[in-house]
Parts: structure tokens; sequence; C-alpha cells
């Protein structure tokens, strides 16, 4: 039994109603769930809300809202795993326990079916503990510089003088989505461990969403791909 879980609460600051903004036609949310209906590897396709306006969308386009998030994983304060701890508990309450899980952000538009598919095999061929896509930093973060006293020096002056392409090469997380082993995060009460796996994607597939300049950038990056025939 597998679950998606896209976490979607009412609350945002910096760009208001961010989770059911209309990005590219359509509110961002429905990305995530169309992604997580189409992949094909899903038993259970819901949104974690406290929003009746995103259940609404949410329903609207195929997912399950079977209740709602409490106060608790509501406030600004409530970590991911929080969310889907809470998620997990109120299923195996209505006697549904879940092997593996994916928890996809709202905010996702990149996220595609063929990339859920992925994380979700290698999930359970490999055998992994989670599996998250990431991307290469754009400029090698050996090579970064800090400010101290109005000065301008390396942060680690051992690298100031390597060829950026004799530098590991070091990646980030692409803030998108995790597949997991329900039991293990269960007890770990984390998303990335030991035994987790990354799918390498491009950055061109990356924005954080955070204010109104990044939502722009994201729409720019989504129509190019979509020419590309990319998405």
């Amino acid at each position: 039994m597998n679950i998606a879980i896209i976490t979607a609460r009412g609350g945002s600051k910096r760009i208001p109603h961010k989770n059911r903004k209309e990005f590219c036609g359509k509110p961002i949310i429905e990305y995530s769930i169309q992604a997580a209906l189409g992949a094909g590897v899903f038993d259970t396709v819901m949104v974690s809300t406290d929003d009746e306006k995103i259940a609404q969308i949410a329903r609207a386009a195929g997912a399950e809202v079977p209740f709602m998030r409490s106060k608790k994983t509501s406030n600004d304060y409530a970590a991911t795993a929080d969310v889907l701890l809470e998620v997990l508990e109120q299923y195996d309450k209505m006697g549904q326990h879940f092997i593996h899980a994916c928890c996809i952000y709202p905010t996702a538009p990149f996220v595609t079916s063929e990339k859920l598919k992925q994380a979700m095999e290698i999930l359970q061929k490999e055998e992994r503990y989670s599996v998250m896509p990431v991307t290469a930093f754009s400029f090698p973060p050996l090579r970064g510089m800090v400010q101290h006293e109005g000065k301008i020096t390396y942060k680690w002056p051992e690298y100031a003088m390597k060829r950026s392409q004799d530098l590991e090469e070091i990646y980030h997380d692409c803030g998108q989505f995790y597949a997991f082993q329900v039991d293990q995060f269960q007890k770990e009460r984390r998303l990335v461990a030991d035994n987790t796996a990354g799918i390498i994607v491009s950055d061109l597939e990356v924005q954080d969403i955070d204010n109104e300049t990044d939502w722009e950038l994201a729409e720019m990056k989504y129509r190019l791909l979509k020419e590309k025939g990319r998405l």
C-alpha cells in the first residue's frame, strides 16, 4: 500500500494564499496532485490542509481530504515530519497502514509523474530509507566566501586555487518531494537518513518559491520546459 501526501496549509505570509494561487493557468497545488495521480503507483493521493478552499480544490482535482489538519501542525513552527506523522497516525486509526509514502510539496510544479514513479521504484527495489530529488549547486560551495569586519575572505582557503572541475560536485535538496519507507520513518521521524538516495535533476527544473520574484521565475522556467517538451 502506497500513499502520496501533499502538504498544503492555508497560511502564507510572503505570498498570500500561496498553495492555491494560480500558476500558469491553474492553482499551483493541482500540479502536484496530477503528478501523483498520473504516476500510477499510489493507492491513495491525499492532501493535508487546514484550509477549506484548498480542500475543495484538492477534491475537485481528484485527491482525497479525509480529515483536516490539526491546529498543532498548521502553525509556522510545525515541521514537515510532524505533518506526515499526524497523517499516517490518522490513517492507522482508520485501519489503513501504508508501506511506502511520498511527501509532495504543493508548490512543486516541476514534479512529474515519471519522477515520482522513478523514486518509488528506487525506494522499493534498492530498499532505501528514502529517495529525494537533488540538483547541483550552480557555483562550487567550496569556493564560497564570507564577510568579516568589512573584509571578504574564502571560507575554505585550501580550495581557493582549485579549478572548479577539480572540486567534488555538491548537491542540494530540490524541495519538491520525498519518497520513504513508512515504518522506518515513524521510528526515525526524519526524511533524510544514512540510506537516502538522490535523483539528480537539472537546475532548470528547480525553483524555490518564497516571494513574488521566485514565482515569476518559476513560471518562466515552466513555460520554457513546456516548450521544450520536458513537462
